[in-house]
């Protein structure tokens, strides 16, 4: 088995339900023994972290603490690295670049996720930071698959559920205005809805009008194949 390093802590229940399903999934498909996973939770200042998520500015701020920790990972003798976050991998390349081992991109899976299920016109709820800083836009453009997002209002509501989320509080009139975005989008002629910020599968959505897949279920099975590989 290899053994991965975590980059997690944003938000830090999504990257406890991230360790669990990749030690389950391990599981499941070999039940000789449990997966070596190192978590290093990235200590952010609110403040930077609230800035991106609602109004994305001080982005340029996360980048040394993220390095910080793939660095700590790396010498702590993990064989490649994950980052259960969307909106921060607008600094893969960055982080990349400061250590020798893989790093998995939830981007890059989740867009070979879109390809094997041949779909070709999907709804992204993210971050407006997600949006803003085209972080799925160059590898969606790149295998001919269209997107569309929410507008401008429902974004700025998105934001604020995250804010919550991250802050633990689920509430079930945010999981309502996440399935009115669903409806939303659903009716411009898409194949699916992405979940394409890993803390709003804590809502556990669901919809009978498009199927909504969760980019992090998508990172796990990656991470689990890796880990196995």
């Amino acid at each position: 088995m290899k053994s991965v390093g975590v980059i997690g802590g944003l938000g830090p229940e999504t990257t406890a339900e991230f360790y669990l399903q990749v030690v389950f999934g391990c599981q499941k498909r070999n039940a000789t023994q449990r997966p070596s996973i190192v978590i290093a939770s990235v200590p952010l200042l609110f403040e930077i972290e609230r800035d991106l998520i609602e109004s994305n500015t001080g982005k340029e701020r996360y980048i040394a603490f993220l390095v910080s920790e793939a660095q700590r990972l790396e010498k702590s003798g993990v064989d490649f690295l994950v980052m259960p976050c969307n909106s921060l991998h607008v600094f893969i390349d960055k982080i990349r670049q400061s250590v020798s081992i893989p790093v998995l991109s939830i981007v890059e899976e989740t867009v070979k996720y879109l390809k094997r299920q041949d779909f070709t016109n999907v709804g992204l709820i993210s971050t407006s930071a997600t949006v803003a800083n085209n972080v799925y836009e160059s590898q969606l453009h790149k295998e001919g698959i269209n997107f569309v997002t929410p507008d401008d209002l429902q974004r700025a509501q998105m934001d604020k559920i995250i804010q919550r989320l991250i802050n633990g509080q689920h509430l079930n009139q945010d999981r309502e205005l996440i399935l009115e975005v669903v409806k939303t989008l659903s009716a411009q002629s898409i194949d699916c809805v992405a979940l394409a910020c890993t803390d709003l599968q804590l809502l556990l959505p669901s919809s009978s009008d498009v199927p909504i897949f969760d980019t992090m279920k998508v990172l796990v099975e990656s991470t689990v194949e890796t880990i196995l590989s």
